[in-house]
């Protein structure tokens, strides 16, 4: 399933979610598209989030803890990570506002970091991508839209059709995909960093309320 719009209106234009996906396209296209896959090893190495890192040097590390959420291994990881990030995070900056939401942004990419380190503190494997802080949005829009309609495009074998799915429908499924994947793959090294995912919606799940109401 591949969502690709909520018809969820917001009242005001989401500057911050487009500020975001323009930071995390310039990024790509400005640093790892041109330095290609040797290079863009070493800009891994550098910003990327390394567990073992952070766990020996943390003072020097912790900084990439935020550098890692700008960086994407690939078109398809940017793509997916910027097509949730506009669906779903213009309604949440719409409740937030524009502070409190790129700060509800952070912590929820902090979380999930931090959430990472915990479930393999001894890897050397760099983790990039935006997708621990968006998944902190997912967390909240299921509390604020459980019932907003998604149009979700669904491949039922050689069938495909667009649907309107409940948004606690499309969004229970995905916590599903990264729970039974975070089982499933616990013993592969590399890949996707599913426990930051899991931790990233847990995060915007409990923080949305207290961001919201927050005076």
């Amino acid at each position: 399933m591949i969502p690709l719009k909520d018809e969820n209106p917001t009242q005001n234009f989401p500057l911050v979610t487009v500020l975001l996906i323009a930071a995390n396209v310039a990024v790509f296209f400005s640093f790892i598209v041109p330095a290609g896959l040797k290079d863009e090893a070493s800009l891994f190495d550098s910003y990327g989030l390394i567990p073992l890192h952070l766990l020996e040097t943390p003072v020097a590390v912790y900084p990439t803890v935020f550098s890692a959420m700008f960086l994407h291994s690939g078109l398809g990881h940017l793509a997916g990570n910027m097509l949730y990030l506009w669906i779903f995070g213009n309604n949440i900056e719409d409740v937030l506002g524009k502070t409190r939401f790129i700060l509800f942004y952070l912590v929820c990419g902090a979380i999930a970091s931090f959430c990472h380190i915990a479930a393999d503190p001894r890897s050397e494997v760099p983790m990039v991508g935006a997708s621990g802080a968006i998944s902190g949005i997912l967390g909240a829009y299921l509390v604020l839209f459980p019932f907003a309609r998604v149009r979700t495009l669904v491949f039922l074998g050689f069938f495909i059709t667009i649907v309107r799915i409940p948004a606690v429908v499309l969004l229970g499924i995905w916590f599903l995909i990264q729970i039974s994947s975070s089982a499933l793959m616990a013993d592969l090294s590399g890949g996707v960093a599913w426990y930051a995912h899991i931790g990233g919606f847990a995060a915007g799940i409990l923080l949305i309320l207290p961001f919201r109401d927050k005076t």
